[in-house]
Order: C-alpha cells, then structure tokens, then sequence
C-alpha cells in the first residue's frame, strides 16, 4: 500500500469538483443554446419559405380568377338566352375556377344559334382551348354568317387546326359540341354535333328522342369527314337539350359509381312537365346529391329550351 505523493487538500478537490460541473453545464448551456439558435433560423427560413408559397399561390390564384372573368365574357349573359328564348335554362358548372366547358349563343334575324361544347381538359389548359374554338365558333356565325351547323362546324374545325398548327408541337387538342339552329318563326330545327348528341322530347310525348352525333371531335383527327346538318321540324313546346359529358359522368350515389345518361334522360323525363328553371334547379340538386363529398370530375353545362 502506498500513500500519494502529494495529499490534495478536501477543499480542492470540491473546487476541482465544482469547476468541472461547471464546464460541464456551459458546455450543455452552449450545445442547447446552439441548437436553439439553429432552430430558430430553420423556423425563420420555413416560415419565409412559406410565405413565399403564400404569395405565388395568391398570384396564381388571382390570376385564375382575373381569367375566369375573361371567359365568361367570351360566353353570352345567361339573360340574353333568356331574352331570346323565354323558357330555357343553362346549368353551368365548371370543375375548377375557369373551365373546358363553354356554352354559345347568337341571334341573326330569326335563327337562334345555342350549343354546349366541351374543350380538351378542364382548368386553366381547357379553358385556352376554349378560347380559340369559341373565337372560331363567333367568326363562323358572325363574320362568314354560315347557318348550317355542319358547315359552321366544318369551319370552326378549320379554324381550330390551323391554329394550333402554327405550333411547332403536334397539337391535337379540339372540342366535342352539340350545336342548334332555331327557326324561331317555322320551328325548324337544323342541329350537328361532334361526339355530343341532341336530345328533344314532344309536348305530349314521355320519350326522349336522340339525334346522333358525328364520331369526330372539332379539331384534328384521323379519316376527317364533314359535319352531318340534321334538318327537322317541332311542334311549339318541344323541349331541346344539349349537354356535354361531366354530368353523365360524375362519380357519387351510394356505390360511388357513375350518374350516367339513362338516370339523365330518366329525370328529364319525370320532370318534364315542370317549368324550364324549375327543372334546372332540380338537375341540379340531383347532380349535388349524387356527388356528395366526391370531388367533381369535370365541367358540367346543360342546356335547355322550350321552343
């Protein structure tokens, strides 16, 4: 057994002891305070980044919001239809804040020009395309004052391709559209479609009756064929309707499946005896229903009319 060298007083070794606790505590002082500095900058950082999201989806949106006002005014007041054709109804429900899906309406003399037409996508991109066929669909009727649908649509397809084909890409967006001309003083009807069909039901009649469109959209395509012109006449309170697809295919109902075009017609049928608006407000109500807490799949526009 030996006996240390140098006998080390207790109250050093409770200094020593004290001091090192110490630089033990600075040391976790330090490392904390370090780490509370570092996250307080990474906090900052985040919370700048976030605003910066803020502001850019702000713009985005206010942009989107600025276009929807230019496409509706692309689109006719809803009371001009009204004006021209006293018992009709519009339900026009875009998926998002702009939409694919437009309706037209024109009056020259005595012919009354509506159609419902469905873009290329939905969105922002549908809502482009929407502009170039509606600005060619208004220069068809407008500036080369054609009345046959078919030809108007073999137009508006001219239109539209050449376009797009200034692009160096392969553009081969286009529309579906159900379009009509009334007759407001024969009651004749001269109606084509691309892709959309027709629907009209007789005063007196429980039967939908369906006008089949052309197999092709209104844009580029393989094996082009001209527009079929439907030419017919209707007895006064004959009711038209031109659709596009969104509502038909809307997901919902107990089973979250389709809407599809037999519970339309079926519920055009069963209402059919209603006022026009009353109807609307109905389609309507059976679209919010079946659709409940599912998103909307597409742009939906339905048109009615009661010659």
């Amino acid at each position: 057994h030996f006996e240390p060298l140098v006998q080390i007083p207790a109250y050093l070794k409770t200094i020593y002891s004290t001091f090192s606790l110490l630089i033990v505590f600075f040391v976790i002082f330090f490392i904390i305070l370090s780490f509370k500095t570092s996250s307080e900058e990474y906090e900052e950082e985040l919370e700048e980044k976030n605003r910066i999201i803020s502001q850019k989806n702000s713009e985005v949106h206010d942009s989107i919001t600025y276009a929807k006002r230019l496409q509706e005014a692309i689109m006719p007041p809803v009371e001009e239809i009204y004006n021209s054709v006293d018992e009709s109804f519009i339900l026009y429900k875009p998926k998002d804040i702009v939409a694919g899906d437009f309706y037209f309406a024109d009056k020259q003399g005595d012919y009354f020009f509506v159609a419902a037409a469905d873009c290329t996508g939905h969105g922002v991109p549908g809502a482009m395309v929407s502009v170039v066929c509606s600005n060619a669909l208004n220069r068809a009727v407008n500036e080369l004052k054609l009345v046959k649908p078919g030809e108007i649509l073999d137009k508006v397809r001219e239109l539209v391709v050449e376009t797009f084909q200034k692009s160096h890409h392969d553009v081969k967006d286009g529309m579906d559209i159900s379009l009509c001309v009334i007759n407001q003083k024969t009651y004749e009807i001269a109606w084509a479609g691309a892709n959309n069909p027709l629907w009209y039901l007789n005063e007196n009649e429980d039967e939908l009756k369906e006008v089949t469109a052309t197999k092709q959209p209104v844009g580029k395509s393989e094996d082009y064929k001209s527009f079929t012109t439907h030419v017919f006449n209707l007895a006064k309170g004959a009711m038209l309707y031109l659709f596009t697809d969104g509502y038909a295919d809307q997901f919902g109902g107990p089973k979250g499946k389709k809407f599809k075009y037999k519970q339309l017609a079926d519920l055009i049928i069963a209402n059919r005896k209603l006022p026009m608006r009353e109807q609307c407000k109905i389609l309507e109500n059976a679209f919010t229903n079946w659709k409940g807490n599912l998103d909307q799949i597409d742009d939906v526009c339905i048109i009615g009319l009661k010659l």
